[in-house]
């Protein structure tokens, strides 16, 4: 396994540059370079913050919500049914028309109750507010944590401030512990979101399809990336990717957490600044200068290799999301500025919205109480009648002659 591994996963061709092996990266005395086998660490610190997100969300995140009058909905559960239940889980969450009615026949169901089973089923699968509230808070957490560390531990680097930097001496550029530590964490941060996927809140495109499989595209893509411009030793270009990304996605998480906490007005603005710092560090800072030193600049220090088209594929693979991202984001701030109110957050937490409503139950309630309406409107009149007759009936009597 090694051997295959050496042969085809590690050969220096696809990490280094011409003329440059992995005997030229090994560290002597208190220099160290960047290797593949310290991503084996990240993969066992992940299980730590496993662990710290759990008692975080189960003894801070959890009072807090609380505290901030994040409120649950009641759910009804519905009725076990044996068949319907084997349905849901392994063919359709969603059944068509044909479907229902043909679970209708074999369950001795109307179709309104098994569309209605259907529903109330998809609602207890839904995420409360409680458990979605602690997720953003966490997500909060770390990313305000690690843009104000990659701040410190890169505010006084010369490639903050001059990317061309990225490359001097590059790519024998010894590894820093600051940087180091940096690289591991937000590693291990996304190695636990991988790992956890299958339980953590999960986004919908529609009201029965989830984006679980793009969550796990997402993940991956961001560890390969991390990845790879460590062992490549994209160190210090990979810190500035790292650190742009942070920039931002702290505030959306807490425009989540306000609006899970109903304080609409907190959270819209939370969202104006997110999108306003979104869209500046990702279509301003991001493409002109990182990618254009990841581009252009790097060519001034060695010759193109693999590791330099698939960087660069990948980052520009990014641009283009930050592109789509920017434009539901940019419809929303449209929205904001005209009508006055953020509906959904498009980005990530649109899709989670609350009960879906049973449109012909309600006009079917609807006809009722207008009938309702109508038959105490009736009544109301009939009363005002049988009044107007007592009266005219006790004004005759009191015309009558007394003898009489």
């Amino acid at each position: 396994m090694e051997e295959f591994l050496d042969h085809w996963l590690w050969r220096e061709e696809y990490w280094l540059p011409p003329g440059v092996t992995w005997r030229d990266m090994v560290g002597t005395g208190d220099t160290r370079y960047p290797l593949p086998r310290d991503l084996l660490f990240s993969l066992s610190l992940s299980l730590i913050f496993i662990g710290v997100r759990y008692i975080f969300e189960r003894w801070v995140a959890l009072p807090l919500s609380r505290q901030l009058g994040v409120k649950d909905r009641i759910r009804i559960n519905v009725p076990r049914n044996v068949r319907l239940e084997e349905y849901y889980k392994k063919r359709s969450r969603c059944p068509s028309e044909g479907e229902m009615l043909l679970l209708s026949k074999q369950s001795e169901l109307s179709v309104k109750q098994i569309e209605r089973w259907f529903r109330r089923r998809r609602n207890q699968d839904r995420p409360s507010n409680s458990r979605k509230f602690c997720e953003a808070c966490w997500r909060f957490t770390f990313y305000s944590a690690a843009f104000l560390a990659g701040l410190m531990v890169l505010i006084d680097k010369p490639w903050f401030w001059d990317q061309s930097e990225c490359w001097a001496g590059y790519p024998k550029q010894p590894l820093q512990m600051s940087l180091y530590w940096y690289y591991m964490i937000e590693l291990a941060f996304y190695w636990s979101l991988l790992l956890r996927v299958s339980f953590d809140v999960k986004r919908k495109s529609s009201v029965c399809v989830q984006d679980f499989k793009e969550q796990i595209i997402h993940h991956v893509a961001t560890i390969v990336l991390i990845g790879f411009s460590y062992c490549s030793n994209y160190v210090r270009v990979g810190t500035l990717v790292m650190l742009v990304h942070d920039a931002s996605d702290y505030l959306l998480e807490s425009a989540k957490m306000f609006n899970y906490a109903g304080w609409k007005r907190t959270c819209d603005t939370l969202f104006v600044i997110f999108s306003a710092v979104f869209l500046f560090t990702r279509l301003v800072v991001f493409p002109m200068k990182i990618i254009h030193t990841t581009l252009y600049l790097s060519m001034e220090v060695f010759e193109p290799f693999f590791g330099y088209y698939f960087f660069n594929v990948l980052l520009l693979v990014l641009q283009v999301l930050h592109i789509f991202w920017a434009s539901l984001i940019l419809r929303m701030v449209w929205k904001f500025v005209f009508e006055g109110k953020v509906d959904q957050d498009e980005r990530s937490d649109v899709e989670e919205t609350d009960f879906a409503e049973d449109d012909e139950e309600k006009k079917h309630w609807d006809a009722r109480n207008r009938a309702l309406d109508s038959k105490l409107v009736s009544l109301a009149n009939n009363n005002c009648v049988l009044n107007n007759l007592t009266s005219q009936r006790n004004n005759t009597i009191s015309t009558l002659p007394k003898a009489r």
